[in-house]
């Protein structure tokens, strides 16, 4: 249409009427005289909308979809952190739980024994001072650490301490080369000493070369004046070989640890000896033998067998 007098003119008209229009519609509520009318554009163009409508409800489903997705995103993010907290925190329960349970053993150990432990944890391992088997502990002059006192966990022997500072300490283990310990055997008392060998079983001499031994004995610490480096009766390991030559004024031993040296982590230092030596109480109680079955073979003839001897008759 050409933007001329006439065309302004029916341009502002129609507006005019369009407006009279909305307001008689709107004065009219439910009697409306135009609501026929409006019936009858709904429906010539209803059908119409439900179709574009039904075209645009996927777009509009998508749109929203992807309007949510950050939502979700968000969700998902805060799901899988809460879940690596929680995850981290049963690590650190489980972890907790172990050295509940050393702590446990350790103080069941200490109890049995009448020893006045102060407890510690490993914080370093490695060679120290010349040493090649050595752990560093939390604990020191401060906590009334001294020099040669006697470290001990819930298994057994783990050391002495040879060197302390202000808040920690160095403990040689008792498997270093440079380590010895006097040792006595369970029951029969045999007296001997026990030397490290690096990650093999204890070394032990025992002064009679003609005492009786097995394998699976055990042995405990026999103790030192004044109970240093030493404390008596702490476990130290088990009989795992003997040397088969005899005869000589001592007897050779080889001794399984009770203690575990590539994994310690709570230990605890004797600040203060048993009033008596506790002798073998200290130690865990021997397992039971598992009994041996006895299998009973009962051979039934068979009907051949049977027949044949019924012919020889």
């Amino acid at each position: 249409m050409r933007d001329t007098k006439e065309s302004r003119l029916l341009l502002v008209l129609l507006i005019a009427i369009a407006f009279a229009l909305i307001t008689v519609d709107i004065r009219g509520g439910q009697n409306s005289p135009v609501d026929g009318a409006r019936q009858a554009a709904a429906t010539v163009f209803g059908p119409i909308e439900n179709g574009v409508s039904s075209v645009v409800e996927p777009v509009g489903n998508a749109v929203s979809a992807i309007r949510n997705s950050d939502k979700r995103h968000d969700r998902l993010a805060k799901l899988e952190k809460e879940n690596a907290t929680l995850k981290a925190k049963l690590g650190s329960d489980d972890r907790n739980r172990s050295r509940l349970g050393q702590l446990d053993r350790m103080l069941k150990v200490a109890g049995e024994g009448q020893y006045g432990i102060k407890g510690a944890q490993v914080i370093a391992i490695g060679a120290a001072q010349g040493f090649s088997w050595t752990i560093t502990i939390d604990v020191g002059a401060n906590d009334g650490i001294r020099r040669d006192m006697t470290v001990l966990n819930g298994d057994g022997l783990v050391g002495r301490v040879t060197t302390v500072g202000p808040d920690a300490s160095t403990v040689l283990l008792a498997n270093d080369p440079d380590f010895t310990v006097g040792t006595r055997m369970e029951g029969s008392d045999e007296l001997g000493f026990a030397s490290g060998q690096g990650d093999r079983p204890l070394r032990v001499e025992l002064l009679n070369g003609k005492a009786e031994v097995k394998k699976g004995d055990r042995l405990v610490t026999f103790g030192s004046q004044a109970d240093k480096p030493f404390v008596p009766g702490v476990p130290v390991g088990v009989v795992s070989r003997i040397d088969p030559s005899g005869g000589g004024l001592t007897r050779t031993l080889y001794v399984t640890p009770f203690v575990g040296f590539s994994k310690l982590d709570i230990v605890g230092v004797v600040v203060e000896g048993p009033k008596k030596d506790p002798r073998d109480e200290v130690l865990p109680v021997k397992p039971k033998p598992t009994p041996t079955p006895t299998v009973t073979v009962t051979v039934t003839p068979s009907a051949a067998a049977t027949a044949d001897d019924q012919q020889e008759q």
